[in-house]
């Protein structure tokens, strides 16, 4: 059998924990920042982990992570 490719886009926006999770990062904190709220502008900064019905579809993309 030859080997997968592992899907370039996903392995820059996803990455693997040590228990087999898989975080990334949260969506609108690239542009505008000056009209949010302190509040929301930390709260952005965390990870946030993929939810189980996603893992699946992920693992896919990344088989060898």
């Amino acid at each position: 059998m030859p080997k997968i490719k592992t899907n370039k886009s996903a392995s820059k926006r996803f990455k693997r924990t040590a228990s087999g999770g898989i975080k990334r990062s949260r969506a609108y904190a690239a542009k505008n920042m000056t009209g949010k709220s302190a509040k929301r502008k930390r709260h952005l900064r965390k990870l946030k982990m993929i939810e189980s019905v996603d893992i699946r579809r992920i693992n896919k993309l990344l088989p060898y992570s």
